[in-house]
């Protein structure tokens, strides 16, 4: 296929300078990656044998006890909440809402019940558990996930990502020290993350990831850490992980993938900050425009240009976006500060030419009122 499929189905090309966004397809996979995929689909396997025998490659690869493919980090995060629940039960795979089951709730900063694209609580529930908030908007500290503990609790979940509240905010350490002081597993949602390697030497129990983000996989999800909570959300295949399930193309595509991530990484900080020299300077030649490079708020590698709108500007920074989008190719930026007069945009998808169009489009908008 080609790119006439945009025109064939009467689609818009897109540039993706808002990141690793699912609304746009997460990320673009190497030809490594499709081959593995497609030796995937062109070819008959033992399932249950597949799943395992990659899963212990990757774990091994990344010095965890197990790990397991799923079919998305949501997907991850209500099988790891179910598999606590039934701990290993065939009975609770079939009957995940018995009420027999009584430990089901799931402890989780208040500032960490955000939505990304699907609220935090909506996975929770979906895995049968029954969130409990610990802290305030603005706060949450290791007193106050222990407060909520009781003999009811399953886990404590921590989000790690720049959607959550930063400031004020115990560390990951903290939350699982918290844990594992009250022989609880810690769940982490690490979804965006980039390093794979960390959250299993600090001894975090179920870590999940997407594999279609950092990774640059396929639609997919990983999570690892402890075998044994592994093997529960692999018992879960006959339960509400039914519905879950992930295809043979993508479970080999998911794992090329790690294995490629692993020799080569993300780009790197320096050279991400190199490529947006340049896009700086031109952004701030456009009327009404002034941009610097902005740090990743939760504090990855990652650099972008941050656009304020000026207040003389003829059009705010939301309408700025809107226009944007409504070109073709469109062009997705990051619209979290719009409200502000901020627009960020994220360069890892995006090339020299598609920094050219997004410069050239914006002294359109601009430069039209």
């Amino acid at each position: 296929m080609s790119e006439d499929v945009y025109a064939q189905y009467g689609l818009k090309q897109v540039i993706n300078a808002s990141g690793k966004m699912t609304i746009l397809g997460v990320s673009k996979v190497s030809q490594p990656v499709l081959d593995a995929q497609q030796f995937g689909g062109t070819h008959f396997f033992e399932m249950k044998d597949l799943t395992e025998k990659t899963g212990a490659h990757i774990a091994k690869l990344l010095g965890a006890e197990g790990a397991i493919i799923v079919n998305s980090a949501s997907a991850g995060l209500a099988l790891a909440v179910a598999a606590l629940i039934g701990r290993g039960s065939q009975y609770h795979a079939y009957h995940y809402n018995d009420p027999r089951f009584t430990k089901r709730e799931v402890i989780m900063p208040k500032g960490h019940n955000v939505d990304y694209g699907a609220p935090e609580e909506v996975m929770i529930g979906l895995g049968g558990g029954q969130l409990v908030e610990a802290g305030y908007a603005n706060m949450c500290t290791p007193e106050h996930i222990e407060m909520m503990i009781t003999d009811q609790t399953v886990a404590v979940l921590y989000v790690k990502s720049h959607h959550t509240v930063q400031k004020s905010m115990l560390t990951v350490a903290e939350a699982l020290k918290v844990a594992h002081a009250h022989n609880l597993p810690l769940i982490l949602d690490a979804a965006a993350e980039e390093d794979l390697i960390k959250y299993v030497k600090m001894g975090v129990d179920l870590v999940v990831f997407s594999g279609a983000k950092a990774l640059e996989g396929p639609a997919s999800g990983l999570v690892f850490g402890k075998k044994q909570y592994i093997d529960w959300i692999e018992l879960q295949s006959s339960g509400i992980g039914r519905a879950m399930k992930i295809g043979k193309d993508n479970i080999l595509g998911l794992t090329a993938a790690i294995e490629q991530y692993l020799t080569n990484g993300p780009e790197a900080g320096a050279h991400m900050k190199a490529r947006l020299a340049p896009f700086l300077t031109a952004l701030n030649e456009v009327p009404g425009l002034a941009a610097k490079q902005q740090q990743d708020g939760a504090g990855r590698e990652i650099y972008r240009a941050s656009v304020t709108v000026k207040p003389e500007a003829p059009l705010t920074a939301k309408q700025v976006t809107a226009a944007l989008k409504a070109g073709n190719p469109a062009i997705y930026t990051r619209e979290y500060r719009a409200n502000e007069g901020i627009i960020e945009f994220d360069i890892r998808a995006v090339d020299q030419d598609e920094m050219d169009q997004i410069v050239a489009r914006l002294k359109t908008i601009m430069e039209a009122k």
